[in-house]
């Protein structure tokens, strides 16, 4: 069961069939060594290709962020770690930053709680420029091609 910003708890596949049926892209909130046991690609593509956008923790397993990377996705952390215990379920959120996306500047995560107040929470993340190219491109093998053309 996930909480999810509709403000209840229901099976990840339902949340998905709902969001993807109405184009809402999400993120994922989590919180240490995320990705943990998962090296393969096939769980940084799934999100992907299920319309996630980024993920969001207090620490990555090293190779699942570079996987999450090469998928398009990112990978960012909290900058002060107590905040993953500020959100709420039912919180609706958006990324910041990424039009001057690069390198060693952070990004910020605007937070609308159903009580109409609003947060910025300061997220940190790896990326070079290379792998920013990656994120632009929409993952790795989409910037080979475009890089091939």
């Amino acid at each position: 069961l996930s909480p999810v910003c509709l403000g209840s708890l229901r099976r990840a596949a339902s949340i998905n069939a709902e969001y993807m049926g109405k184009a809402i892209p999400w993120i994922v909130v989590g919180d240490e060594n995320y990705g943990e046991g998962s090296s393969r690609e096939h769980a940084a593509l799934e999100p992907r290709f299920l319309g996630g956008r980024a993920v969001v923790v207090k620490s990555f397993a090293r190779i699942h962020e570079t996987n999450l990377k090469k998928q398009g996705m990112l990978p960012l952390t909290f900058a002060e770690p107590a905040d993953y215990d500020s959100l709420q379920t039912g919180d609706k959120v958006s990324i910041r930053g990424l039009k001057s996306f690069e390198p060693n500047k952070p990004l910020f995560m605007v937070v609308s709680s159903a009580d109409g107040s609003v947060k910025e929470i300061k997220l940190n993340h790896t990326f070079n420029s290379e792998q920013i190219d990656w994120f632009k491109s929409g993952s790795s093998l989409n910037r080979m091609r475009e890089m091939n053309a």
